[in-house]
């Protein structure tokens, strides 16, 4: 199994650097998450990276997801996993279900991946797990379960994801 590990941007990923400029009090989009925890577990597939964009999910562009959309289609590989801010995940996944022949998973996480306290460890493991084992489609790991991604609605009380 080889999985295509694709980079946009949110929580996950964000980084909140001191300096003079900004007093620690605004972030950046860093590395990808998923390098430094597939680096830590030493994972047993196959798989390569991808950096499509470095943003915060609110300032995705619908140019933007076509640029992940063409990402998607264009891979070597028929299992996806993309890192994608929580607040437009789903926007995302609507137009990612247009292809018909991949697995696709997004996942991202409330907490940056630096943060003890984040849920990118869980989140990206899942994402792994339904990418292996999913047939074609476009699938959402968060909240500790894998939602078809028409199926998938944040709660505004939790914020968490869950079923409609």
């Amino acid at each position: 199994m080889k999985i295509l590990f694709i980079q946009t941007g949110g929580s996950i990923d964000k980084n909140y650097p001191l300096g003079e400029d900004n007093h620690g009090y605004s972030f950046k989009i860093g590395a990808p998450a998923f390098d430094s925890i597939l680096e830590r577990v030493n994972p047993g597939f196959e798989f390569e990276t991808k950096t499509v964009l470095q943003k915060d999910s609110l300032d995705i562009t619908d140019e933007d997801r076509q640029l992940i959309f063409d990402a998607c289609q264009n891979a070597d590989t028929d299992r996806i996993v993309i890192t994608h801010g929580t607040d437009t995940m789903i926007q995302t996944a609507e137009l990612l279900s247009r292809i018909s022949d991949k697995t696709i998973v997004l996942t991202g996480a409330f907490q940056p991946e630096l943060f003890k306290s984040s849920d990118a460890d869980f989140n990206l493991g899942m994402a792994v797990g339904g990418a292996g084992i999913l047939g074609p489609g476009v699938y959402i790991a968060m909240s500790g379960r894998v939602f078809e991604w028409d199926k998938a609605v944040t709660d505004p009380e939790t914020g968490q994801f869950k079923e409609k």
